[in-house]
Formats: C-alpha cells, sequence, structure tokens
C-alpha cells in the first residue's frame, strides 16, 4: 500500500464479509500491517454462525424422532440450541452422523431403507449448488427416505441491510471469493449502485486481501464506488451458470431469519413444491418457540459487524471454543474463534 493510500484523514471501515477471510486475516495478522486509520470488521458471513437457533431447534427435535438418521456437517455439531446441541444428542443416544456432503448422506439413506435420513444443509451459494444436485438425484433414484432440512442462505439481501444500517456504516465490503465464484460480480452492482459503497472480490492468500484493501482504500479516497474483481483468475461477471441453474431448478428464495439479526427479506432457501417429498419440513412438521440468545452473548452485534468478540464479557471466560456459548466461537470460520485462537 503506497503511502499515497495511507495519509487518510478520516478513520475507514471496511467489512469482510467470508468467515474464512475471517480466519486468514487472523491467522496472517494484516490488521496489524494497515495504518491505523484502516479499520477491518467483520460480517456475517459465516454460515454456521448466523443458522438461526430455531433451525437448530428443528434438528434437534428432528434427530430426537424415533428411527431417524440426523446427518450434517462437523461445524454444526456443536452450536448450541435452546437445549443443547447435537453433539449433546448424539452422547445422548441419537442416531447424529458427520458428513463431508449431501452426498453421503444419500449414500446413507440408500443403506438404512428402514430409517429416515436427515441432512441438515447450511450455507451460502457455495454450498447450495451441490445439495441441489443431491435432491435431484434422490428424486431420479426414488429414494423415499432422504430428507433436507433447508438452512441455506442468500449473501445479497444481508449485505443490503448492512450497508442500509443506520447504527453500522461501512464504507467498503471486502466481498467472498468462494460466493463469488457462483454467483459472479454482477449481483454486487445494485448494491454498489444504491449505497455507494465500493465492492472488491478478493481470494484468500495475504497477497489477495491486502490488494483488496488498497483497490476499496483508492475508490474510498478517490471519492467513487465500483465492483472490482481482485480474484479474476476464479471470478467472472456472470459466475457459474451451472451452478446457478440447479440453484434455481430446486430451491426458491424465502425470508429467513439470521441468528442475532433478525428477519431478512428473501434471504433463505427453500425447496421448491416439485421436490417437497424431500423437504423434512414438510416431512416432519416441527415448531418450535421463538428462540432467545443466552444471556450476555453479541454474537448477533458481532455478525453485523457492530461489536468486536472482545467486547463481549463471556469472550475467553464463560464462553470458549470447547464450551462455546454462541456460534461465532464454535465454528472454524467464526469470527470469535478467530480472535481466540490468533488474538487481535
Amino acid at each position: 500500500m503506497s503511502p499515497e493510500y495511507i495519509s487518510i484523514m478520516k478513520t475507514i471501515k471496511l467489512m469482510e464479509v467470508c468467515g474464512t477471510h475471517t480466519m486468514a486475516i487472523a491467522r496472517s495478522g494484516i490488521k496489524k500491517l494497515l495504518p491505523k486509520e484502516v479499520e477491518l470488521i467483520s460480517g456475517p458471513g459465516c454460515p454456521v454462525c448466523v443458522t438461526s437457533q430455531e433451525d437448530i431447534d428443528k434438528a434437534l427435535k428432528i434427530a430426537g424422532e424415533e428411527n431417524v438418521i440426523m446427518t450434517t456437517f462437523g461445524d454444526m455439531m456443536r452450536v448450541p440450541g435452546s437445549s443443547g446441541s447435537l453433539d449433546r444428542m448424539k452422547t445422548e443416544g441419537a442416531d447424529v452422523r458427520v458428513v463431508y456432503s449431501s452426498a453421503d448422506a444419500l449414500e446413507i439413506a440408500e443403506k438404512n431403507p428402514s430409517k429416515r435420513v436427515v441432512f441438515m444443509g447450511v450455507g451460502f451459494e457455495t454450498t447450495s449448488p451441490t445439495v441441489a444436485a443431491t435432491i435431484i438425484e434422490a428424486k431420479k433414484r426414488g429414494v423415499k427416505n432422504f430428507f433436507v432440512l433447508s438452512g441455506f442462505k442468500v449473501i445479497f439481501p444481508a449485505l443490503e441491510a448492512i450497508a442500509g444500517s443506520k447504527e453500522l456504516k461501512v464504507n467498503g465490503f471486502i466481498c467472498p471469493g468462494h460466493v463469488s465464484v457462483i454467483t459472479g460480480s454482477a449481483p454486487y452492482e445494485p448494491v454498489v449502485k444504491k449505497y455507494v459503497i465500493p465492492c472488491v472480490i478478493t481470494g484468500f492468500e495475504d497477497n489477495d486481501i491486502i490488494k483488496g484493501v488498497t483497490r476499496l482504500v483508492r475508490q474510498i479516497k478517490r471519492g467513487y464506488a465500483c465492483v472490482e474483481v481482485e480474484y479474476k483468475r476464479a471470478v467472472k461477471r456472470s459466475g457459474n451458470a451451472k451452478a446457478k441453474k440447479l440453484i434455481k431448478k430446486v430451491f426458491e428464495q424465502a425470508d429467513s431469519v439470521w441468528r442475532g439479526i433478525g428477519k431478512i427479506e428473501r434471504s433463505g432457501l427453500k425447496i421448491k413444491k416439485k421436490y417437497e417429498d424431500l423437504d423434512a419440513e414438510k416431512e416432519f412438521n416441527v415448531k418450535v418457540k421463538k428462540s432467545v440468545l443466552p444471556k450476555g452473548c453479541v454474537c448477533g452485534k458481532v455478525l453485523q459487524g457492530i461489536k468486536t468478540p472482545r467486547e463481549c464479557k463471556l469472550f475467553g471466560k464463560k464462553c470458549t471454543p470447547r464450551h462455546p456459548v454462541g456460534p461465532c466461537m464454535v465454528s472454524s470460520e467464526g469470527t470469535c474463534a478467530a480472535y481466540f485462537r490468533y488474538g487481535s
């Protein structure tokens, strides 16, 4: 970063939207290399962290049903719900299994025809296409005992909610490389146009992130806003057409609750009617109460970039990776986990 951009007259807040960026920034110590006027804050880009407590509670109830095998990704096992976690249910005798993909869960269903096998899926546009493909395959094979509990999110409505926040004034977005490989850079353009906030899509190497920060500062200093792609080796403006087609075929956008943030319109993905016989929501018809964050937990504020983990009274004391209170300490991409592991 050249001296031209270091001489900044005001604090510039740049939000890294992606949890992988959060962990990479913490691990590399990039914050210490930046001029003090440039502040990097974390956003809601960790899919495990933003999964609502209600969705976790639904998974817990389904896992407690007879003849059910609950499957999910490893990060989801210890995320706390109102009455424990999937990991705790497993120790109490429920059949809960960690899988590496939804295809693994489908294979389990085929091997256990007398059981109802549920895959709890979370993630953004990087994960949902593969799950969509699995749902299509399950339908094609006629597998009747495989179901998906959809906790998938769409990043752009959340980005708009943050851009329009009166409590948090973000000057620029470090945009997620993985998501953008699928979506392309075009969907960021309306956000930039409406809120006049620069967006730069970067990769995950230290050099990628520093280049991304430099480009954002340059836009802010020169008084303009646009979408730039630093991660050109992977991201195109149009994105991945096949992956987007899979998402559109199986899912439709719906209002969704983000943990600690609340309901954001059209920010989630629900399974379309054509595939509703594989929808765990329809199969189990589980009803749960509206959840309340644990007392003292500020994960919601951390996910919005309003507070840092060190401003939470529970951080490093009552809340640790071994005994997490909130989801930001559970996930390998969580902001609190990054702060705990690498410091600030």
